[in-house]
């Protein structure tokens, strides 16, 4: 059935700032870049490498590729983050303002993507690549934490905040379940300082 490594994607300019993304198309900064060369160093051989096809996801994949020796990229766009609606660029200053109350009870506004609709598509995309592995195979597949806290919550192993390239195995069992293992620190948070960003998106 062959693993998967599922990684975030390095610093963007919106972490940076703070900023909810959602599926806004925003770039990588120079500390995710340096983020993404420095996770290449714990990475090993992988026989496929895929990614979502944003921007900051695409970014981290192409730097990995390229010093891994991997590829082709193969872009799936079920694995794009989940959306954030109304929410999309906005702070926590700007949401706890403007939606009085949500955070803090944990609501979302109306077009904020929820986990059945985003798990429909996460689930068809994974499965594509699933498909393409052999038993002993490994992918290299970089998208977004928002699928990450999905996939855990879907497993009842959600550990907090995922940091920029982070990263958690997932595996497959016999009856189809798609699994999520323990998180996986691809660089050392000591050496190279990793984005904070705004929880999730």
């Amino acid at each position: 059935m062959g693993r998967i490594l599922f990684v975030r994607h390095g610093q963007s300019e919106w972490n940076a700032e703070g900023r909810w993304q959602g599926q806004a198309d925003i770039p990588l900064t120079d500390l995710g870049r340096k983020q993404a060369y420095a996770a290449t160093k714990s990475l090993g051989t992988f026989d496929v490498i895929a990614s979502s096809p944003l921007l900051r996801a695409a970014e981290t994949a192409y730097i990995f590729s390229n010093e891994l020796g991997i590829g082709p990229i193969i872009p799936v766009p079920e694995l794009v983050e989940r959306s954030a609606g109304e929410w999309s660029g906005l702070t926590r200053d700007d949401i706890a303002r403007e939606w009085p109350g949500y955070l803090d009870e944990d609501k979302r506004p109306p077009n904020y993507e929820n986990d059945d609709d985003l798990w429909a598509r996460v689930d068809v995309g994974l499965n594509v690549i699933f498909d393409m592995l052999g038993p002993n195979d490994e992918a290299l597949v970089v998208a977004h934490g928002g699928l990450i806290y999905l996939l855990e919550d879907r497993c009842g192993t959600r550990q907090g905040r995922i940091s920029n390239v982070g990263a958690i195995w997932l595996d497959k069992t016999a009856d189809g379940r798609i699994i999520a293992g323990e998180r996986v620190d691809l660089i050392d948070e000591g050496d190279l300082i990793t984005a904070q960003g705004a929880d999730v998106l």
